[in-house]
């Protein structure tokens, strides 16, 4: 069976927009040596190659600058990642928060921190809620 276009980020299209992100913008060419320095290259057509797929989806854009292009995120990293979160709701739980917050406190992962953050968090959310602000 076929796989079918996701529209939203795959593990390496998430590498490449991180990039954007963190530098602004990008040649293809910075974008394979990030790789090479890092040990693992990639080349000029594979990288071309997703970057082409993120302006398709919609998550990045490019400009010309003499005899290269110029990539930039075209989607804040906030919206990308509530994006990946609602796929993965929704494929994975059904919709349902409460069992990816089981899945994730289950793990054991948590920092003592975290746990501290998340449940400040909901405070806020549930007393926005109770104000009529959700």
């Amino acid at each position: 069976m076929a796989r079918r276009p996701s529209r939203t980020l795959t593990e390496v299209e998430l590498e490449f927009m991180q990039l954007l992100w963190e530098q602004g913008e990008l040649a293809s060419e910075d974008i394979e040596a990030r790789y090479a320095e890092r040990g693992t290259p990639l080349t000029g057509g594979s990288v071309r190659k997703v970057l082409g797929i993120l302006m398709r989806k919609g998550y990045a854009t490019r400009r010309k600058e003499g005899k290269k292009f110029m990539y930039t995120a075209q989607v804040r990293r906030e919206q990308a990642s509530a994006g990946v979160v609602k796929d993965l709701l929704q494929r994975v739980f059904g919709g349902s928060a409460s069992l990816l917050v089981t899945a994730l406190l289950d793990s054991r992962e948590v920092p003592a921190q975290d746990l501290k953050e998340i449940e400040r968090l909901i405070a806020e959310r549930r007393k926005e809620t109770e104000n009529g602000n959700s």
